[in-house]
Parts: structure tokens; sequence; C-alpha cells
């Protein structure tokens, strides 16, 4: 709480995403803590202009408002700004105390940085930007839990850590559900479409990222995100399947004990957590765990198939790798996910086409997060090349 008694004045950037609709649904349950008053958006301009008019924020941002959208805005007294540097000025703008970052892509890491330069508490889900410039990014954070992790698994080993001495787990390990094939065949596996794969058995997300949880690609790059936020090495950080999706993060210490984080999946709650910090929010009753209700899977686990998820695989080596093989893969994965959204090329292809795309690279390693910005950017269009040769038989 600012002041004692002063609601936290808050940035949503991402607002009209899945986890910014989480972010702004507990400001609204607690509006005498939480105050929004800035909201930034890709493109949904209505449904941002909505938003705005229900919190009543100072400022907004969209990438390209049109004359009719700015206007929009301005006849219900918000302030419109456009474009990724207005997004690096409202990451830092002296309204907002804490500044949540539930966007995906990489215009969202340079104001990543103006935030944390400006001692703002940050609430943080995007997954590129520390994925590929967490070198940068980490050094920034100057206070204990001033960066709080918003996806589920970060959140619960965040959670699991707190008043523990630093330098005291010897393992993390993040849960994944497995997706929709976790139980399919690799012919099974061949005859996938995206209408197949957009339907996940527990979470409501975006194409992309549902489709890197359905090849186990989004649970390798959490896990290389995890080893940047907790300073871990890639030989102390891993995966398991857990369908049940109950158990979000597990920490193993030194004294042979293990903490596990569980709820019911609902973004809501790691949500709170990092908006409360650090308190914790009335949100209703727990998961009942001893008749769960589900399904037989609750607190089940098992280590993922490699060969037939080799997406995971390829994360992982990347970790292992350093250097310029994060971002690249960051890069190739959305290039290849998106060509199979578009039926250019079939399930099993992904990971083949980012796997040649990595092994391609012969540069250097960055230096800056505007080399790794760039590398992102050289994966991609190495992916796209292999895609479009893949077509047309080259």
């Amino acid at each position: 709480m600012r002041g004692g008694t002063n609601p936290t004045r808050v940035a949503v950037i991402g607002a009209t995403g899945s986890v910014g609709g989480s972010v702004l649904d507990i400001c609204a349950r607690f509006p005498e803590r939480f105050q929004v008053t800035v909201l930034a958006a890709r493109s949904k301009s209505d449904e941002l202009l909505n938003l705005a008019k229900r919190f009543g924020v100072k400022y907004a941002c969209l990438d390209s408002p049109s004359s009719e959208t700015a206007r929009a805005f301005r006849d219900a007294g918000v302030e419109l700004m456009a474009g990724s540097g207005a997004l690096e000025s409202l990451a830092e703008i002296p309204d907002a105390d804490h500044v949540v970052l539930a966007s995906s892509g990489t215009d969202a890491i340079k104001a990543l940085q103006r935030a944390l330069k400006a001692d703002k508490d940050v609430s943080l889900a995007n997954k590129e930007s520390i994925v590929a410039a967490g070198p940068w990014i980490m050094p920034l954070v100057r206070r204990t839990d001033q960066l709080r992790p918003l996806d589920s698994e970060h959140s619960a080993i965040w959670q699991c850590l707190r008043g523990e001495p630093k330098k005291s787990p010897a393992r993390i390990t993040l849960t994944a559900s497995g997706g929709p094939f976790r139980d399919f065949t690799l012919e099974q596996m061949a005859l996938i479409t995206p209408q197949d794969a957009l339907r996940h058995p527990v979470w409501n997300m975006g194409p992309k990222i549902t489709v890197d949880s359905a090849t186990l690609m989004n649970k390798g790059i959490e896990c290389i995100e995890a080893m940047q936020l907790f300073g871990l090495p890639p030989e102390r950080v891993n995966a398991v399947i857990h369908p049940g999706s109950y158990v979000h993060g597990m920490v193993e210490f030194c004294d042979a004990t293990v903490k596990l984080l569980a709820y019911k999946p609902d973004m809501r709650i790691p949500a709170a957590c990092a908006l409360g910090w650090p308190e914790r929010l009335p949100l209703g009753d727990a998961e009942d765990f001893v008749t769960p209700k589900r399904d037989k899977w609750a607190l089940e686990f098992s280590l993922p198939d490699m060969t037939r998820f080799p997406c995971l695989a390829l994360s992982l080596e990347a970790a292992r790798s350093g250097g310029a093989y994060p971002p690249l893969l960051v890069g190739a994965d959305e290039a290849a996910v998106q060509a199979f959204l578009e039926e250019r090329i079939p399930f099993l292809s992904i990971s083949n086409i980012i796997e040649s795309a990595l092994a391609q690279y012969s540069g250097p390693n960055p230096a800056s997060v505007d080399d790794a910005v760039e590398l992102i950017e050289t994966g991609r269009l190495l992916a796209e090349k292999l895609c479009e040769n893949r077509i047309t038989g080259r």
C-alpha cells in the first residue's frame, strides 16, 4: 500500500490478454488497495477503451491507433499514447507505483528495463524479456521482491522460496499439464491439426502459447526463464508432467526437504500474490485435495517423454549452450508455430524447423539487450526460410 492508506497505483501492459484480465479482476475486487491508472494493449482498441472507462484510467497506449480511435479516447478523458516508445514512457510514469507486464513479445523488454530503473515494483508474465535479455534485466533489480513472477509456475517457486536463504535451493521443478497430446503416439501426433492443438485441457490462453503448451516448448522456455529469475544453472532446473495442474512448482532444499505450492488452475491467484505482496488477499476456499473433483490425476507426476516432445529437449539444450541460443530459440519457435497455425507445416515439423534454425546459426553471442532482440529476429527469419523451403521442396 502506498503511503499506508493510499491505494497502489497500477499500470497494466497487456491489459486485454488473459493474464491482464486476471490482474484487472484482482484490482476490481480490491478497489481500496489498487487503483488502475495506466492500460496498454497492442491492438484491441474497443476493448481497451471499455476498460479505460471502467477503471477511470488517466493514460492508455496502443500500437497504431486510428484518428477515430484517438478521438474516442480523448472524448473519454483518457490520454492515448502510441508505439513502443510510448510503452517505455508509461513504464516509468510517476502515476504508477506497480507496473504489470502481461504482454508477449519483445516490445516489453525496454519497458521492463525502464520500470526497474525507475524503482517501480514489477509483476512479470513476459517470457521473452527474461529468456532473451535476462543477463541485462536481472542486474537492474534493486530490492528483494521488486520483480515478482506472474506465471503460475514461477510464482509457485517464488512463494516456496520466501523466507529461505538465497543459496538453499538444491533444485527447482516446474510442472506441466502435458497438454492435449500427452498420451498420443507419434503416429497420432503426425495427424494433429491446429484446431486440435488449440484445445488445451486446463488453461484458456492465446493461440501461440497454447500450441507451445501442446509441444511442451512453453515448459522449456519457462525452465530457461526460471534459471534467470532464480539464479540457478541448467542442471538444477527441471520439469515434470502433472496432468491435474494442482501443484505448480516444487523446490528441493539441501536438507532433503521439498516445498510444493498447490492451488486450482486460476491465474487470479498468482496475480493476487504478486499485487498484494507481502500480504495475501482473501480469494475464497482452497481446492479440496482429499476428494479431488477434477480427475484421478490430482497429485500424480511423471517425467516428460523427450522423444515425443523434442521441443522441451531443444529448449533445455539451448539453456545449456547459453549465449545466442535462448533468443534464437524464441524467434525460431514463433515462426514455426505461426507456420503450423497457418497449416503450412505439420505439427511434428515444429521441432524440426527449430532444431535446424539453431544449427544454422554461426554468429556471435549477444553483448547487449539490442543484440538479444536482434537474435530473436534472426531465429525467426531462419525458421521462416526453412518453412518456405519445406513447402517449395527446396
